[in-house]
């Protein structure tokens, strides 16, 4: 395959103290040399240097910006090709004029996620690790980070290789004593055999999987819907949650009009906060709109924070809720315990059933902390597991993995039930190609291209 020159901006669009404009591809240093001044020509700097100079338009001769020029030679680079970072002032028309000079003297613009795949298609990294640095660009919290790190370093590749790895010796095993049963001295690749090894492979599968859930959770974000009738304090809540006024905090039920959705920290655990409107009836076009959306948001919530006055007396709307929440994940929250007690807390003992209790006053600031220790347990047991595991958060892997289970599943009951070896195999070549799925050995391009696709321009 021949890859041209990609060029495009690496930094966040806006004003800034630094922008970078970055080239990869085999003609990178001669593009960036026909638009450099400096005391040398890029081409003929030592590698991993920077260079100042200026950028001139070459149509012109005009000076276009004062730089510092990054110059990275192929192959120890992250696409492993010639690699320039043009390091400009910060301000959105100077990083336009360097962008469309680079494209006007022989690059392309790059497409989204096009220097991470280039990466990945000359073997710099694979496909789990090429997910994991969007994953650490969007990370939400220093454990995310952390996971996502990891996995950039490799952890869940060297997993995966290891446990494809084992699946060709058995595999081996199989075909020299299908094809050679004559050798006395090498090992009867039997049923038992086969079982042994399988199981270990499933074991290890489980592993992986045992760590999808929080993974998944640091990865993407705890969906949490915080649900009462108006006036309650959700609004409140969230302004706390979050340390911040974000939500418009009044006296007068059906403020909230729709959902308002934010990210906060709880133990090292993102949570995607969602302020829904007061679940109740009502004859208000705009406020029926933002009740209809939070019955959509609770229906799709990982953990609903239930708010209810410890000021007023358990109403229909409550009831209706407890029964929308008696099988979900959920903590119910008595607020404004700060207020005279009209709330029933025997009916209230009846209605919760197992689900958590937590005492809050936001006005007095009170309870926040016991309820993030009630989300950690109810989600963690108390605590997050070591940050040396290998987690596996993306979807798209635990589907896989799932899938590898199965399959292996199958292999180990077909050997149990004494199945011919020669049959087994197809279930254990099957685990092997989903288990390559995950770092992109047996990846179609089309995922590839779908992949990438949800990059970032500059990445």
């Amino acid at each position: 395959m021949e890859f041209d020159t990609i060029t495009s901006i690496s930094t966040p669009m806006g004003e800034g103290a630094i922008a970078i404009v970055r080239l990869s591809g085999p003609d990178a240093l001669n593009i960036a040399d026909r638009i450099y001044k400096g005391k040398n020509k890029l081409a003929s700097v030592a590698s991993h240097t920077i260079n100042y100079g200026h950028i001139i338009d070459p149509s012109t001769d005009e000076v276009v910006e004062e730089v510092m020029v990054a110059v990275m030679k192929a192959p120890k680079t992250f696409t492993r090709e010639d690699i320039v970072e043009i390091n400009c002032h910060g301000g959105l028309v100077t990083v336009n004029r360097v962008l469309e000079l680079t494209l006007s003297n022989g690059a392309r613009m790059a497409e989204p996620g096009e220097f991470t795949k280039r990466a990945f298609l000359h073997g710099r990294i694979d496909l789990s690790q090429a997910e994991a640095v969007m994953d650490f660009i969007r990370a939400k919290t220093e454990r995310a980070s952390k996971v996502a790190l990891g996995q950039m370093e490799g952890r869940l590749s060297e997993l995966i290789k290891g446990l494809r790895q084992s699946i060709l010796e058995i595999l081996a095993q199989v075909e020299v004593n299908i094809d050679y049963p004559e050798y006395d001295d090498v090992e009867e690749a039997t049923n038992q055999f086969l079982l042994k090894e399988a199981k270990y492979i499933e074991t290890e599968i489980d592993k992986l999987l045992n760590t999808g859930q929080q993974g998944k959770i640091m990865r993407e974000g705890l969906s949490t819907v915080i649900v009462g009738k108006p006036n309650v304090g959700k609004s409140s809540m969230l302004n706390n949650l979050i340390q911040d006024n974000k939500a418009i905090v009044t006296e007068v039920a059906g403020t909230t009009r729709d959902v308002l959705e934010e990210y906060v920290n709880v133990r090292g655990v993102p949570l995607r906060l969602v302020d829904t409107a007061g679940i109740r009836e009502t004859e208000d076009i705009v406020e029926k709109i933002g009740v209809e959306r939070s019955r959509k948001a609770l229906s799709e919530a990982d953990l609903i924070l239930f708010v209810l006055n410890y000021n007023e007396a358990l109403t229909e709307n409550d009831y209706q809720l407890f029964d929308i929440i008696k099988d979900e994940d959920a903590i119910v929250i008595i607020n404004k315990m700060d207020l005279e007690q009209n709330l029933d807390m025997n009916e209230l003992k009846e209605m919760i059933g197992d689900h958590p209790l937590v005492q809050t006053s936001m006005i007095e600031q009170k309870g926040i902390d016991e309820l993030e220790e009630k989300i950690s347990e109810l989600f963690f047991g108390g605590q997050v597991q070591s940050q040396d595991m290998t987690y596996v958060s993306n979807s798209r892997h635990i589907a896989l993995l799932k899938d590898a289970k199965s399959s292996i599943n199958d292999a180990i009951h077909s050997a149990e039930d004494g199945i011919p070896i020669d049959i087994v195999q197809i279930d254990l070549i099957k685990t092997w190609e989903l288990l390559g799925e995950v770092i992109g050995e047996e990846a179609r391009d089309s995922l590839i291209d779908q992949l990438f696709s949800q990059f970032c321009l500059g990445k």
